[in-house]
């Protein structure tokens, strides 16, 4: 039963913000407003974009970056109980500026420029179960935020940070932790996981330019940490189990938007079975069309990166699912080919209801890799209930 509606009135420095909760405590809430409405107008004027190929460093670069209004740090993985039950989750924050920069010369302690706001869910093959949560947060040490070094991501007791000193290597893009904590529970989900990444960090597209349409600045700035060795512990409605298995990391900074007539997309993170890895993403346009900047990348069992063209990738869906809460129909099973590579992969989602019904309706799941290779992986579909830009503008 909703509790009464609550008006939290935040001055930031860019003016008089109103959020609407249904419910409010310190850094959780759950929201009946959109993305758009609890943090006001989209204004994006005077942040920075993403024009050209920048000097990645670490371990700076695992932290925020005000200047571009919107980011996030993905967390996916693909878990495995001590009887063979089959598990996946996802934990993201996302990070959106209202105002561009470091905020200065406030003191207030609610004074903040950034709302940050949380998913979290965890896919439960045997119990047949798909549970997901929101929390929203204005930026504060408190309740949200996000440090580089050492390297802290939170909002609330929802918390990635890292364990220890070591790097897991000295070049530039190993100076990433040899371990971090990921720790969050709500309802009858909980996750205690370590991660440590066999891998540097992969910079997607040209060197970490990623292109969402082939107009100047409408990129990210886009790098992952691909293959996680991870154990801990997952809590679905079944019970506590140990499990072991592999996690992806995407961290991503823009303030691009989709070009005209974009309406969502459809993102692969493929673990393969040879200790090679597929990042693949193609944007719908309106017309069944592709945007002719998708593209992708190969990162082989050494770490090297390869870019995989649009041209060169052939994605077929199999079959699909009507989800009875949204209406959205999505895809659940694809041929996924990259002839080039060798590759022609049967790539079915462990469980057809993955979708996510939170301040935007989406579809982001577990799935299981079949064919010349065998493995696991992530799927994240967009803008099948409808477009995206009217969820996040």
């Amino acid at each position: 039963m909703r509790l009464t509606l609550i008006i939290l009135t935040l001055l930031l420095f860019s003016g008089l913000i109103i959020f609407q909760f249904d419910q409010f405590r310190r850094g959780q809430t759950t929201v009946t407003a959109s993305v758009g409405n609890l943090i006001g107008r989209d204004d994006r004027s005077g942040f920075a974009k993403a024009y050209e190929v920048r000097q990645f460093n670490f371990p700076q670069d695992l932290g925020a970056h005000p200047d571009y209004f919107l980011e996030w740090w993905y967390y996916t993985g693909n878990l495995q109980g001590d009887n063979g039950e089959e598990f996946g989750y996802q934990f993201t924050l996302f990070r959106r500026g209202l105002t561009p920069g470091e905020m200065t010369g406030r003191t207030s302690e609610w004074a903040s420029n950034q709302v940050y706001f949380a998913h979290f869910t965890v896919t439960d093959v045997a119990g047949q179960t798909f549970e997901f949560h929101e929390r929203f947060s204005r930026g504060s040490p408190e309740l949200s935020g996000v440090q580089a070094n050492p390297y802290h991501v939170w909002l609330d007791d929802w918390d990635v940070q890292a364990i220890g000193t070591d790097m897991l290597g000295t070049t530039n893009l190993a100076q990433i932790p040899r371990q971090v904590r990921l720790q969050a529970k709500e309802g009858q989900i909980a996750l205690d996981l370590m991660l440590e990444p066999t891998k540097p960090a992969a910079l997607q597209g040209n060197n970490g330019l990623s292109q969402k349409s082939f107009e100047p600045g409408n990129a990210s700035y886009y790098y992952s940490l691909t293959n996680n060795k991870t154990s801990g512990t997952m809590t679905t409605p079944r019970g506590t189990f140990q499990v072991t298995g592999n996690s992806w990391k995407d961290h991503e900074w823009s303030t691009s938007k989709l070009a005209a007539g974009g309406l969502g997309w459809d993102w692969f993170a493929l673990k393969l079975d040879n200790q090679t890895e597929v990042m693949f993403y193609y944007i719908r346009l309106e017309g069944g069309k592709i945007e002719p900047a998708s593209e992708g990348t190969l990162i082989d069992p050494a770490g090297r990166v390869r870019i995989i063209p649009q041209t060169a990738v052939k994605v077929t869906p199999l079959n699909y699912w009507n989800s009875p809460e949204s209406g959205a129909r999505y895809p659940i099973e694809w041929q996924f080919a990259i002839p080039s590579e060798g590759l022609d992969l049967q790539v079915t989602a462990l469980l057809p209801n993955q979708e996510l019904r939170v301040s935007t309706t989406y579809w982001e799941g577990a799935v299981k890799i079949s064919g010349s290779h065998n493995g696991h992986g992530y799927v994240e579909l967009t803008g099948y209930n409808e477009s995206i830009l009217s969820r996040l503008e």
